[in-house]
């Protein structure tokens, strides 16, 4: 775990990014207004996908340990707009007690569970507290008024995305690599890829070159990483064949 925040200050950003998500919305032109950076999502698509996601992964820390988690709710949120604002609101809710009550350290299944981040409730509210970030970001970019991120939440975003979904003992199917990422805040990283799998770390001055790298403020990788941005949006060096790989990869384990 690197630039990790702590958990009573991601339940913090789970509400304040709820918040500035519901506005966001609020200021689109209508439900049925297109997602730029959703492809095919309308706004309505992307409340009902991040308040269901907050409904699931509520029901996935109260459960507590499991070898599964429970089946995604599947009543469909309601279309109007204010009702739409309120179902998400009371989705968030649902999440936000379910960690107040879990605590930090409270185990659950989650589909990271061989990787870095650790498969319990802080787990959970840290990757929450992102998924919201950047769907804020696309609430946004539909209303047309984009609002610069948090710049230490955006730090902890490219951590948490490494941590997360970048991190893995399947085998790398290609050369071994090296990517670095740099952060005009002063934060980087490095991402090791090979037979032993993907595995993040803070960047430290006696690291070898990198294969590849990518430098950009820490909002511009966290959009990067996220698949919003494309490497041409950054500074980058060495191969870009290396991020069109990881990109592409989909370990099985």
């Amino acid at each position: 775990m690197t630039d990790s925040l702590e958990y009573s200050a991601l339940l913090q950003l789970v509400d304040e990014r709820s918040a500035a998500f519901r506005s966001a919305v609020a200021a689109a032109p209508g439900v049925d207004a297109p997602v730029p950076s959703c492809p095919g999502w309308t706004v309505f698509d992307l409340v009902q996908h991040l308040g269901t996601g907050q409904r699931w992964w509520a029901a996935i820390v109260a459960a507590g340990p499991a070898e599964a988690p429970p089946a995604k709710e599947t009543v469909a949120a309601p279309r109007e707009l204010e009702a739409l604002l309120a179902w998400y609101a009371e989705s968030n809710e649902l999440l936000l007690s379910a960690l107040r009550e879990a605590g930090p350290e409270r185990e659950c299944w989650t589909w990271w569970s061989n990787g870095v981040s650790p498969a319990n409730s802080w787990g959970v509210a840290r990757r929450r507290v992102h998924e919201v970030l950047v769907h804020t970001y696309d609430a946004q970019l539909a209303a047309g008024a984009v609002q610069p991120m948090p710049a230490d939440v955006a730090v902890d975003g490219v951590a948490e995305f490494l941590d997360t979904c970048n991190s893995t003992p399947a085998a790398w199917p290609h050369e071994a690599a090296t990517i670095h990422y740099h952060a005009t805040e002063g934060r980087s990283w490095l991402l090791t890829l090979d037979d032993t799998g993907a595995w993040p770390a803070p960047l430290t001055d006696a690291a070898a070159p990198a294969s590849a790298s990518a430098t950009g403020t820490a909002e511009q990788l966290l959009l990067f990483v996220w698949g919003r941005l494309t490497l041409s949006d950054l500074k980058s060096e060495g191969d870009p064949q290396v991020f069109e790989q990881l990109i592409a990869w989909e370990p099985e384990e």
